[in-house]
């Protein structure tokens, strides 16, 4: 017999009695159909701290995630007791039930086989009898399994509840279109809100007017309307900031996002119509992508209109007339290459407004929200062509002449550049492997599982399925990483491959975008602006197979 706390203890209790400390997790979902207030967080919390207290084990910490579904293992206090468990914190977690650990099998399954052990945790989960320091756990798979089937059968239920709603034409968002407020009388129900109205008919009249989701965004933010994140929070509705706001507290609340307009003005919530069911949601992984319009469910005439069918229909035929090709009906040679300097954005092309006009490409950001958040970086197209082409010729001579030195200044630059890259790469592939390794243990005990009786046949193959096919895409993704590794490394060291690929253009006398995406990796254009407002530019190409930056400068 064993005194511990002033408890008595007799064999193998006094064993597991042992000096633990304790990490307490609970967690609560709004879509967990459990009994009332016997299920609050407070409630785990307490019945948990009672039972850790009359066992003689210190609590070193309570960890609970409140409003969190289990089947999301990115739980913000979850993630912080595994930190606290890697850095010893803790060798003893306990919660109520299984489920409230997790309802996704596998990675529940992982934390019980895997992470515990190989950490030297203890696991208990109280009510369901679970305790990996005793011989009472082959029921554990079972319950993983059955807690995933409920939470899959909790979800098809809400969402058949939701479509009904839809075809009814009833609102079943969280938050309501800027612009409406809930019916205090029936939540599904909309109500233009007398003080955010104004500010959605404005938009639709400035689209009316042919204007576009930028020159609206500009607009907004010089007469200081705030964006919808703002109303909401100062309404309590939710207590989330933009960048913007972030970054400047007391602007940032005027600079509306491109796609929050877009939005707005095609959504046929403003004519008075419920759309519904606009994403495809899969279980366990959520939203997978927007459906098309014609796939949306709609229900006129649910509510008061904020713009008329008329309005809102041409302003849909404005806002598609937007979005064409250039006026030759070609992409842009240097798509995908040009990129700003000072914000990283792509620079976009566009005709300038002259009697005869030029081509320019200019930096979106300042494009979309003025001269506020970065300058033009203005570069006539036919000034960068020509740049382009000349460098090209005059790298390919050089190579040419003395192809022995520019292969070693190659060699020694990507060495050292892509370094890091490689070391990134190889820490990617390692996880993946350890997690393969984790996985071929788990199907060994399946398999003796199965042997010994513990498990039937059938939920043997079901858990084989489900692991095998993690196994398959984890070993693809290793199979693909191993190839680009041993592609960094063989453009790191064979220098030789560039200078023989860049002879050939010695005497081009013109771009295509066969030769462009070839030979370059990126074109960086650099702004700045003396006090006399000369602009000076600088532009950076990088080749693809070594990444010299070869600039040339352009004075405005």
């Amino acid at each position: 017999m064993v005194m511990m706390n002033g408890m008595e203890y007799t064999g193998m209790d006094a064993i597991l009695a042992g000096s633990f400390r304790a990490a307490i997790y609970c967690r609560l979902s709004k879509d967990d159909d459990l009994d009332g207030e016997s299920a609050s967080i407070a409630n785990q919390r307490d019945m948990l701290e009672n039972y850790c207290e009359k066992q003689g084990w210190e609590v070193v910490a309570v960890y609970q995630d409140d409003g969190y579904t289990g089947l999301n293992m990115e739980r913000p206090d979850l993630k912080r007791m595994l930190k606290a468990i890697e850095r010893r914190q803790a060798n003893l977690v306990i919660t109520k039930d299984l489920s409230r650990l997790g309802r996704n099998y596998l990675q529940t399954g992982f934390l019980i086989e895997d992470f515990f052990p190989r950490h030297g945790v203890r696991y208990i989960a109280m009510n369901d009898g679970i305790d990996t320091m005793r011989d009472n756990n082959d029921i554990a798979p079972f319950k993983n399994i059955l807690n995933e089937m409920y939470s899959k059968d909790i979800s098809k239920k809400v969402h058949s509840s939701y479509l009904l709603k839809a075809q009814k034409g009833q609102f079943t968002g969280c938050l309501a279109p800027f612009g409406y407020q809930k019916d205090p009388e029936d939540k599904n129900h909309l109500l233009i809100d007398e003080e955010t109205a104004p500010i959605v008919r404005r938009l639709f009249a400035w689209a009316l007017e042919g204007h576009g989701p930028n020159y609206i965004r500009r607009r907004l933010e010089e007469e200081k309307i705030p964006c919808p994140t703002y109303w909401n929070r100062v309404r309590g509705l939710r207590n989330v900031s933009t960048k913007w706001e972030k970054k400047d507290p007391v602007n940032g609340r005027y600079i509306w996002d491109f796609t929050v307009i877009k939005d707005i003005l095609m959504n046929p919530v403003y004519t008075g119509a419920i759309a519904s069911q606009k994403k495809e949601y899969r279980f366990k992984i959520g939203t997978i992508g927007e459906k098309k319009p014609e796939e949306w469910i709609v229900v006129e005439n649910q509510h008061e209109p904020l713009v008329d069918r008329k309005t809102f229909d041409i302003v849909q035929r404005k806002l598609k007339s937007r979005q064409r090709p250039r006026q030759t009906g070609e992409i842009s040679l240097f798509a995908g290459l040009i990129k700003c300097g000072e914000c990283g954005k792509s620079l976009t092309i566009r005709y300038t407004n002259e009697k005869h006009p030029k081509q320019i490409y200019s930096c979106k950001t300042y494009n979309a929200y003025g001269k506020q958040h970065c300058s033009q970086h203005r570069v006539e197209y036919d000034t960068l062509y020509r740049l382009v082409l000349n460098k090209i010729r005059e790298c390919a001579r050089a190579a040419l002449m003395d192809g022995e030195a520019v292969a070693g200044k190659l060699s020694d630059t990507c060495e050292a550049e892509q370094k890091g890259q490689r070391e990134a790469l190889e820490r990617s592939l390692a996880k993946d492997e350890e997690r393969i390794d984790v996985l071929e243990k788990m199907v060994l005990r399946l398999y003796e599982d199965m042997v010994a009786g513990r498990i039937s046949e059938a939920n043997f193959n079901l858990l084989m399925e489900k692991t095998q096919k993690e196994q398959t895409e984890l070993k693809t993704r290793v199979e693909e990483g191993r190839k680009k590794l041993a592609d960094e490394i063989r453009l790191a060291c064979d220098a030789r491959q560039w200078v023989e690929a860049i002879q050939e253009y010695a005497d081009i006398t013109e771009l295509d975008a066969a030769t462009l995406n070839r030979l370059i990796k990126e074109i960086v254009v650099h702004e700045s602006i003396d006090s006399d407002k000369t602009r000076h530019i600088s532009i950076e190409i990088h080749f693809n197979l070594k990444p010299i930056p070869e600039v040339e400068q352009v004075t405005a």
